[in-house]
């Protein structure tokens, strides 16, 4: 069981407007609890100085859903760590199964990108997960260990500075959820691997981001290798987010 705090990140995706965002900041500071878990929210990278500005004086951080693996120069488009770090951000999604399918993002750019956030002390959040096709081959374990292994080859001394989120990628948007005993059994082969690279593998924290919601995150956070949530919808729904916040705390 991981003694650490449980971490909740809300992924906002392509979602916000200026006024939607302030009203949903508002809802989640006014109704955090007193002994929360730790809470992080990834807004749209254009709205990142709003929302650090927003939340200034309250426990919640504030993440970017992306991250360059360079560190400056002719990358239009791109945004470097340092630059994301000098706006307050702390926190980094790697790897999320969006960018391995919409810009072909393999484990080696997910590796560099890893390694980039670290060197500027954001924390980097790398996502693992399996197709629905790979999970109905049996080759579940077989894919995210090697997209971990490629994470931790990149980062290499650090892994213990790094956090997991297994995203199923079958149980987005599918209508198909993992169960608690489906999750935890990827989960428990994570932290396995991560115990074989550090001895600080207890630090590692492994979030299950698969459609959590305020009806599952209970079930699923009770899991001994759960530790935390990579929230999608759910986040932009204050009443909700704060729902599995509850949960986690």
């Amino acid at each position: 069981m991981n003694a650490m705090k449980k971490l909740i990140a809300g992924n906002w995706k392509m979602n916000g407007s200026r006024a939607d965002n302030a009203a949903l900041l508002a809802g989640i500071a006014a109704g955090l609890p007193a002994n929360a878990c730790d809470v992080l929210v990834c807004p749209p990278a254009v709205y990142i100085a709003d929302v650090v500005q927003a939340l200034q004086g309250t426990a919640v951080m504030v993440g970017s859903q992306d991250v360059s693996a360079a560190d400056k120069g002719a990358f239009t488009g791109e945004l470097s760590a340092a630059m994301l770090a000098d706006c307050g951000v702390r926190y980094a999604i790697v790897g999320h199964s969006e960018r391995r399918l919409y810009h072909g993002e393999t484990d080696a750019v997910v590796g560099a990108k890893a390694q980039a956030a670290l060197a500027k002390g954001i924390t980097p959040i790398v996502c693992v997960g399996e197709t629905l096709e790979q999970r109905e081959a049996g080759e579940t374990q077989a894919v995210v260990k090697r997209q971990l292994a490629g994470a931790i080859h990149a980062v290499a001394h650090c892994v213990s500075e790094i956090v997991v989120a297994y995203e199923p990628v079958w149980a987005i948007g599918t209508g198909k959820t993992a169960s608690p005993e489906q999750a935890q059994e990827v989960h428990a082969v994570l932290r396995a691997q991560l115990a074989a690279a550090t001895e600080q593998s207890g630090r590692v924290r492994i979030l299950y981001g698969g459609s959590m919601n305020a009806a599952n995150a209970q079930t699923l956070l009770a899991q001994p290798d759960i530790d935390g949530g990579l929230i999608g919808g759910a986040a932009l729904k204050a009443a909700d987010f704060l729902t599995i916040i509850q949960a986690a705390s």
